[in-house]
């Protein structure tokens, strides 16, 4: 363990084995840091904070404050962050709002500079947050999603699995899985996750499946109730069927597709036959 002489630890905090602490941080009671874990100069980690093992968190990041809330009474809530991950410099992460709720960030998430966790918010394995994304209350964000640099996503939208929000972008409404919102847009899908979707080792026909069962709720004229009917109709592949319970319970709707012609086939699996995504 290493200890800068400068940095402020509450005697109630719980160090793992082999923490570096840097200059002037900040670890408050009731705090947690796992095994291996980096601190950073000025570092703020607040009451009722913990975190896994092997993260680093940069300098002047503050976890545990407050949250933005007016609801919130000063009970005790929580901010619970996962093994592996990186939290880069002047990262905000607020505690949740009601008594005994948890902000969570799951394990090997990348959160980089200036990108604000609101009050119970919950994030899953392997998110990337780019800079300066903004994530209000109570959103959901599914595993391995992108949320580029700048985008804005509102109080309880929910990002699916896989999916990315380009830059700029915003979603006041709730992001489907695999699917890709367009940059400088607000709730507006350009076209699925295609690189998302091979890096993360979907095969050819689960990725056709993806385009078609894409099309059937964006560009068949269906309303979202029939096109999820259609889809627990027509396909038995387990990524469609996940799309079509995260629109089941969907309570703000989902974000429309951009009708554009330079955009309607944007993404298109180069695996894919060109018929598959013909208008």
């Amino acid at each position: 363990m290493s200890i800068h002489p400068t940095a402020v630890i509450s005697p109630s905090a719980r160090i793992g084995a082999g923490v570096c602490v840097g200059p002037f941080a900040c670890i408050d009671d009731d705090v947690v840091v796992g095994d291996g874990c980096v601190i950073g100069p000025h570092a703020c980690l607040l009451r009722f904070t913990t975190i896994g093992r092997n993260c680093r968190v940069h300098a002047h990041a503050v976890l545990g404050d407050l949250p933005q809330d007016r609801s919130f009474r000063g009970d005790d809530s929580f901010v619970v962050v996962g093994d592996d991950c990186v939290i880069r410099e002047g990262v905000t992460i607020h505690r949740g709002t009601l008594p005994g709720s948890t902000t969570r960030i799951g394990n090997g998430c990348l959160l980089m500079a200036q990108c604000h966790v609101a009050h119970n918010v919950s994030i899953g394995d392997q998110v990337i947050i780019v800079n300066n994304a903004l994530l209000g209350g109570h959103v959901e964000v599914g595993s391995r999603a992108v949320i580029s640099g700048n985008c804005m996503v509102h109080q309880h939208a929910r990002i699916g699995r896989l999916a990315m929000l380009s830059g700029g972008s915003g979603a006041q409404m709730d992001v489907p899985p695999f699917c890709m919102t367009r940059s400088i847009c607000t709730n507006k899908i350009m076209s699925l996750n295609v690189v998302g979707l091979r890096r993360a080792g979907f095969s050819v026909e689960d990725r056709r499946e993806l385009h078609q069962a894409f099309r059937i709720l964006y560009r068949s004229g269906l309303s979202v109730p029939r096109a999820v009917e259609r889809l627990e109709r027509e396909f038995t592949c387990p990524y469609v069927r996940e799309m079509a319970d995260f629109l089941k319970a969907s309570k703000r709707g989902i974000c429309s597709f951009i009708q554009s012609g330079r955009y309607a086939d944007a993404g298109r699996d180069a695996d894919e036959t060109p018929r598959l995504m013909a208008a």
